[in-house]
């Protein structure tokens, strides 16, 4: 039976695989552990078709090892256990020990993750687990003490059409055949970053080239072949990040209905509710921020509410929220005023800190003058000290600018009545 493109186009080496030159390139942290033969367990986090799967797999291959994989969403603590049984047998004096590959490792609950614990610890497997989430949230904090975590980036436009490229010219079918990319763009659109979503999407266009015709690639040939078989290209459910972003940007353009109906796209298709209100969260304090400070509570308490009851009942408690967040007023005045900062700071670096405001804890402080003239606001009419709190290069620099919302507009108003022109309020 005939592989799918992706399959066939699947790296066997470090040297064929593509990206994550920060982990995998010559000198890279990765690589030399590799090379010397000996690997921590580890997990790797980035979104989806960056090379996860296949980087464990070449891992296990170079070092000559037995590989055992499992996916968090099929296995439970019985598989794992058995895994573990058959990895202690193959211990033999020095022989190096198995590697453990789990497929979305966010997905195995509290006690799944203990049932690795003792393996990790003693050695007698080595872990590899591959995650779309943050493992700081998902991942038990024992477990990741004892595992290291190396992040996957994005395949940036380059390599993604690189992959294409060989594809055409290497691949034992593809290569055969009169085929001709004229224009990347759909080709990338359609793949959202995803190697194996890239192939995929190939695979379907290009089984469309006849006999001896050359076939010419084009943004409207592929448009017109994906929306005609998007079941296909994305058979493996990876609409994932497709469809959380609508869901965030129905919200953020205060659509409930779409918002609705994306949150029970991903209900319906299986998404972790946790993945689904963390989102929420993050919307509330982006897009809404101080134009309805309790955009945030309501956020948080869904999150904690939803992750007490479950499904089914989460849903409601989600769509209640989802349309809380649609239906309130937007602002992301301080979302734009953290990112103006970290921009500053990036460009500055560290100035020096006024010394009125600085601690002096020690008496050489104080004879150097930190906090010398420092006014304590409480103790300032109208809890109020005109003062200067900024380094002295970036006096009067305006980093957080309200939005035109009856909340932030009233914060507009009490600033200008503090700082007079000082900051342009």
């Amino acid at each position: 039976m005939l592989q799918p493109l992706a399959e066939r186009m699947r790296p066997k080496t470090l040297d064929e695989y593509v990206g994550q030159e920060h982990l995998t390139g010559k000198g890279a942290v990765l690589r030399q552990s590799i090379e010397s033969g000996k690997i921590p367990s580890f997990i790797l986090w980035g979104p989806p078709g960056v090379g996860k799967t296949t980087l464990a797999t070449i891992i296990a291959n170079q070092l000559d090892r037995p590989f055992y994989t499992l996916s968090a969403v099929s296995s439970g603590v019985k598989d794992v256990r058995e895994t573990i049984a058959k990895a202690k047998k193959q211990q033999f004096f020095s022989k190096p020990n198995p590697i453990l590959f789990i497929d979305e490792i966010h997905r195995f609950n509290k006690a799944q993750q203990d049932s690795l614990l003792g393996a990790v610890e003693k050695g007698v497997i080595t872990l590899i687990g591959a995650t779309t989430e943050n493992p700081s949230f998902e991942v038990i904090r024992a477990l990741l003490s004892r595992a290291q975590v190396y992040i996957l980036e994005h395949l940036s436009k380059a390599q993604l059409i690189n992959l294409v490229d060989r594809a055409l010219a290497e691949d034992e079918l593809l290569k055969k055949k009169p085929i001709e990319v004229k224009e990347y763009d759909a080709l990338l659109l359609y793949s959202g970053g995803d190697a194996r979503k890239l192939m995929n999407v190939l695979e379907l266009v290009t089984n469309f080239q006849e006999g001896a015709n050359k076939l010419l690639i084009t943004n409207d040939l592929v448009r017109e072949k994906v929306q005609a078989n998007i079941a296909v290209y994305d058979k493996t459910g990876d609409q994932h990040y497709d469809i959380a972003s609508a869901f965030i940007k129905s919200i953020r353009g205060s659509d409930p209905n779409a918002a609705v109906y994306y949150l029970a796209r991903m209900i319906e298709g299986g998404e972790d509710i946790k993945f689904i209100a963390r989102r929420m969260m993050i919307s509330a304090s982006e897009d809404i921020g101080l134009a309805n400070p309790n955009a945030l509570l309501m956020a948080t308490t869904a999150f904690q509410a939803a992750t007490a009851v479950g499904l089914p009942e989460a849903r409601i408690i989600l769509s209640q929220a989802t349309v809380y967040l649609a239906t309130s007023a937007k602002s992301n005045s301080t979302y734009m005023a953290i990112n103006k900062a970290q921009k500053l700071v990036r460009e500055t670096g560290s100035l020096s800190i006024p010394l009125e405001i600085r601690n002096a804890p020690t008496s050489l402080m104080k004879n150097l003058n930190y906090g010398k003239g420092y006014k304590y606001a409480h103790a300032e009419k109208g809890n109020f000290a005109d003062m200067e709190f900024l380094p002295k290069e970036i006096i009067g620099t305006t980093l957080f600018e309200p939005s035109e919302n009856p909340t932030e507009e009233k914060i507009r108003l009490k600033m200008r009545t503090l700082w007079k022109d000082k900051y342009g309020y």
